[in-house]
């Protein structure tokens, strides 16, 4: 980035005017004094006696235009000259030495110059008080001289005529436009930082915040670039997650879908060897393949169901179920297996139909989870209840097991997918469930927040 695009250079800029602004706040103040009309004090004449030097250029033309001339005429334009410059002392000198003439006529004017005389009113009157100013007449004062006397008091010039108010006046105004101009140009920088800000916190459709557009070549537009840079960089990775997703997702549903081809032909072969005459330990491997290939089938199942779930294609029809109906049914389905493993079954649910807004099929896919799920990990506890209580004030479906619990480890600890199908079947269908564990054993409550009558 080059030096002048940078937010540094246009501040030293700033700097730099304000510091260029002091010096002229004299000449300034003089330009607004001398503007007919715009202060009062443009109402004070003109002081013809402020500038000396312009004073005594006009003496010497004068005694130059006199070179020649009668004493008639001198003496005719020094009175043009006195009446001009009523305050001031004239007088005229001949080339004798003899005072011609005085105004005003009182003026302590010796009447006879010597050469002591005229060397002690000009050491008297160097850079004194009266300003003096003299003129020769004629070539090598042939024609005498002639003197103008100013008392110092009357040369008063525009400056210091000047009300010190407008000096204030201006010096306050030159800070308050550095001050306003720093002001703006930290606005500035403010509001692109607060753009930048929102643009950060503020998500897109996507969940990523939208790129901003970048209008200046300064440190704060770098960020800006940074911030595009960084957006595009997690847009084009959140793309990728996706398509890898999407290529995940794909592959279980494959997997799924092939492994079934042999494990069904190793369940037809375990049907098979049973016939057959084998073994107490043939039985029980024979057992043992049965049982694991029940669990893979339940596996390859809930693999297939949560890839169909996160895409969206596992059907859902919602409609008026009686709940407790549908879960009579997949206990009586179960019933069996828990018989086989020695389970205590406590079902007590009322006689009166509860009605929820949900898909029965995917009720009977919880309630085939929540089973599974006691006969793998809380087999120990030889306990399974189903049973309906008040629940968070709503009626309330709960399974309940004596198992050693969630937070225990056992060698049957899986992935828990089936509780992640579970929820998210509890979540599409906008009911409700809480699990409370302990040592003691595990009971999940499934319920409805929206009431709903028979």
């Amino acid at each position: 980035m080059k030096f002048r695009h940078s937010l540094l250079a246009k501040y030293l800029l700033i700097i730099m005017i304000g510091l260029a602004l002091w010096p002229l706040i004299i000449p300034i103040s003089i330009l607004l004094y001398n503007t007919p009309g715009l202060l009062s004090q443009n109402n004070v004449p003109e002081n013809i006696y402020a500038h000396g030097d312009q004073i005594a250029r006009m003496w010497n033309e004068e005694a130059a235009g006199l070179a020649d001339a009668s004493s008639e005429n001198i003496h005719q334009k020094l009175q043009q000259l006195s009446a001009k410059y009523d305050k001031a002392t004239i007088f005229w000198v001949d080339e004798q030495g003899i005072t011609q003439l005085r105004f005003p006529d009182s003026a302590p004017i010796p009447a006879e110059w010597r050469a002591g005389n005229i060397i002690q009113f000009m050491k008297n009157s160097y850079d004194g008080d009266p300003f003096t100013s003299v003129a020769m007449i004629g070539k090598e004062a042939e024609q005498g001289f002639m003197v103008l006397q100013i008392p110092r008091a009357l040369m008063v010039n525009e400056f210091q005529h000047m009300d010190s108010r407008l000096l204030y006046a201006i010096f306050l105004l030159i800070i308050f436009l550095f001050i306003f101009i720093s002001w703006m140009f930290f606005m500035k920088i403010r509001k692109r930082l607060v753009r930048l800000q929102t643009a950060m916190s503020t998500s897109g459709d996507t969940g990523i915040p939208e790129p901003i557009t970048v209008k200046k070549k300064d440190e704060i537009s770098r960020l800006e670039h940074s911030f595009n840079l960084m957006i595009h960089e997690l847009t084009a990775s959140r793309k990728r997650e996706q398509e890898e997703e999407e290529l995940r997702k794909q592959l279980i549903a494959n997997l799924s879908h092939d492994l079934r081809t042999p494990l069904t032909t190793i369940r037809g072969h375990a049907y098979s060897l049973r016939k057959e005459i084998v073994s107490t330990k043939g039985v029980e491997s024979i057992d043992l393949i049965e049982s694991k290939s029940d669990y893979l089938a339940q596996l390859i199942e809930n693999l297939l169901s949560y890839t169909l779930l996160t895409t969206g294609k596992y059907p859902m029809r919602l409609a008026r179920v009686d709940v407790l109906r549908t879960i009579r049914t997949a206990a009586a389905s179960w019933y069996p297996v828990f018989e086989k493993e020695g389970f205590e079954v406590d079902v007590r649910l009322s006689d009166t139909a509860l009605y929820w807004d949900a898909d029965e099929l995917w009720l009977t896919r919880i309630l085939d989870n929540l089973f599974q799920n006691i006969i793998r990990h809380a087999k120990d506890g030889k306990y399974v209840a189903i049973r309906m209580e008040n629940y968070q004030s709503f009626p309330a479906i709960v399974v309940e097991d004596k198992g050693p619990g969630m937070k225990s480890t056992s060698g049957n600890q899986g992935a828990r997918i089936g509780l992640t199908i579970i929820a998210m079947m509890v979540k599409e269908m906008k009911l409700e469930w809480d699990i409370v564990s302990t040592e003691n054993g595990t009971a999940v409550y499934l319920y409805s927040p929206k009431l709903n009558k028979s």
